[in-house]
Parts: structure tokens; C-alpha cells; sequence
């Protein structure tokens, strides 16, 4: 089995501490709160989120609880999420803090992304 000796997607790091300074030296601007529960969620592929962003206005809206829009855009992108549903119970788990406004205002945003496409 192949499977064996290849780690998921993300988990080529070496460790938690090495990939949390890592980031934070790639976006000192990122509260430790959100870069502890992007390790968690995405491992090294949380770099891919915070890509070329400068600051924080480059990550976009703040759904509430750092769920920024750039986040948003990478699970739908790479993680096939198209509802808020999906983005707030099947992948963050942020459903358990988000007030039936604040999903209100994620959903408003899929739905316009969708209709874009």
C-alpha cells in the first residue's frame, strides 16, 4: 500500500511549532487563534490561503470568527464546499459560533459567486 509513507494533503511539515512559525513569519498579521485552527484544518496548505496577501484587507470580508473570504474561496475551490452548511459544519466547524445572520451573509456570498460562474 503507497498509501503507507504519504501524508494527507497538508501534512508535509515537520511540526505543528515549525508550521505555526512558518506562517506567522508569512503573515505576522494573522491572529495566533486563526493560524493554530488553519494548522488544524488545512496543515501546509494553509499557506495556500494566505498566498500573496499583504494584510489583512487582502484576505477579504470577515464572515465572523476569521472565516475571511479568502477562505471561503479556497474551500470552494479545493474542497468542493458550495453551501454555507458545508463551509460551517462539514468544514470548519464554525456552525457552532455563527448567528443565523452571519450565515445568512456567508450564504449571500456563495450564491453570488455562484451566479457569477
Amino acid at each position: 500500500p503507497w498509501t503507507e509513507d504519504v501524508p494527507l494533503p497538508g501534512g508535509d511539515f515537520v511540526s505543528v511549532a515549525v508550521l505555526q512559525q512558518e506562517l506567522q513569519r508569512q503573515a505576522p498579521w494573522l491572529s495566533e487563534d486563526i493560524v493554530q485552527r488553519w494548522i488544524k484544518l488545512y496543515g501546509s496548505l494553509a499557506q495556500t490561503i494566505i498566498d500573496q496577501a499583504a494584510g489583512l484587507a487582502d484576505m477579504g470580508r470577515d464572515f465572523g470568527y476569521g472565516l475571511f473570504a479568502r477562505e471561503v474561496d479556497y474551500l470552494v475551490a479545493n474542497e468542493w464546499a458550495l453551501t454555507a452548511e458545508d463551509i460551517l459544519w462539514r468544514r470548519t466547524k464554525l456552525g457552532l459560533r455563527f448567528t443565523a445572520e452571519e450565515t445568512a451573509g456567508l450564504e449571500a456570498y456563495l450564491a453570488a459567486g455562484r451566479e457569477q460562474k
